[in-house]
């Protein structure tokens, strides 16, 4: 029995490099970083004092009242999912009850917790806000989207570090070849652009320390990275079973048209050195998407500036692929954006449905002296062919996450 096909309808974001889709698809294609240097008093004692914080603050596009409800990462999603509601036109030609939402966070309302913990310390606990608990909560995000729209079909936040936002695209392809939605809203969002979360990361090594030049700190497969650098932002897509698209007229940006989840079971921070959970997460989306090695023109890779996890990525690539890998194209759209952990897979993955749609990759930048890692990397927009072709966008996580989502051309 044949999948049921699943498409896109609908994009929204809000990025370090645009407060939308537009905005950001073309800063990823002039290949403009939206790294900066930090100037609060609490970056100063921290050894990375950069990230890549949001083009446009969320309080510039919510109303005010309800934004003051929300916690950063909810407020970087709804901006992100009334975008791409209105882009779906979908309004009354869904039946709440067949709505579902899948949006992800891999840390949740972080922001909120420290804040009101730090009222707690110094104001006692009548200054805890009685919104706190709401606020904080992981699937704050995703349960504010399904109130704005009305999902009757379940509201779901799937928690797998910089994996999550894959996985919440992975779950709403399920939710609709298992008949239990028509549409599903998904994506990914994340806002803990703060000292601690900053501090603890660079304990572990993590971040870049290239303070002195915020705009290349951000350099996958580059033999001078020294560790990603976070960012904050959201993106959702909505996806809609083909047969709900086609009886409403809908525009179809691509097919979503499978995913491989796997876990390395190796280590809770380093990734398997050799790239094997990666590579069955690969292979297992070519298999879910009835797609053939050869048919995978561009990936957008997971490809975070890590000396380890660059390399162990590209071996899962070519490992997966084949002798296929090398008429793949590879692109990082961290370079650019830097890494929003939880909401990565989602912001990428909406990359990867544009690069199909439009039929061109946004380069990698800072790719000043490569590593051979037997690839073929893209330094510059590159242009795809005509025809049908797909696409996979890979998010791996602590935990041992891994995640790949293939897209087909529309």
């Amino acid at each position: 029995m044949p999948l049921k096909r699943v498409v896109i309808t609908g994009l929204g974001a809000t990025s370090p490099v645009g407060g939308d889709v537009p905005s950001t698809w073309s800063a990823l294609l002039e290949g403009r970083s939206g790294v900066t240097a930090l100037t609060d008093d609490w970056a100063e004692p921290l050894a990375a004092r950069i990230a890549a914080k949001v083009a446009v603050e969320p309080g510039e596009v919510l109303d005010r009242v309800k934004a003051r409800r929300m916690d950063r990462s909810t407020q970087l999603a709804m901006v992100a999912a009334e975008e791409a509601w209105a882009d779906a036109k979908l309004d009354d030609a869904v039946d709440p009850e067949r709505l579902a939402v899948a949006v992800a966070s891999g840390i949740g309302g972080v922001t909120t917790l420290l804040a009101n913990y730090d009222s707690l310390l110094e104001k006692g606990p009548r200054r805890v806000s009685p919104l706190a608990i709401p606020m904080l909560m992981p699937n704050s995000p995703a349960a504010t989207i399904g109130l704005r729209i009305g999902a009757k079909a379940g509201v779901h936040t799937p928690v797998s570090a910089c994996a999550s936002g894959n996985e919440a695209i992975a779950l709403g392809i399920d939710l609709i070849r298992l008949g239990r939605a028509d549409v599903v809203v998904v994506g990914g969002t994340e806002a803990a652009v703060h000292a601690l979360p900053m501090a603890a990361f660079g304990q572990m090594m993590a971040l870049s320390k290239r303070n002195d030049d915020p705009e290349a700190a951000s350099r996958p497969w580059d033999k001078g990275r020294d560790g990603f650098v976070l960012g904050e932002g959201a993106a959702v897509m909505v996806l809609e079973s083909a047969e709900h698209a086609a009886a409403r007229g809908a525009e179809v940006y691509a097919e979503a048209a499978g995913a491989g989840i796997t876990s390395d079971s190796h280590d809770i921070a380093q990734p398997d050195p050799a790239g094997l959970g990666a590579t069955r997460a690969m292979k297992r989306a070519l298999i879910e998407s009835e797609l053939a090695a050869t048919d995978i023109a561009h990936i957008n890779a997971h490809a975070t500036s890590t000396p380890q996890g660059d390399v162990a990525e590209a071996a899962a690539i070519r490992n997966a692929l084949g002798a296929a890998a090398d008429g793949t194209v590879l692109t990082s759209t961290k370079s650019m954006t830097g890494h929003l952990l939880g909401g990565a897979g989602a912001l990428e993955s909406v990359a990867t449905v544009l690069a199909l749609h439009h039929r061109v990759i946004p380069p990698t930048i800072n790719l000043d002296d490569p590593e051979d890692i037997g690839l073929d990397i893209a330094d510059k927009p590159r242009d795809l062919p005509a025809g049908d072709l797909a696409a996979l966008n890979n998010s791996f996580g602590f935990g041992g996450h891994n995640v790949a989502v293939a897209f087909r051309s529309a």
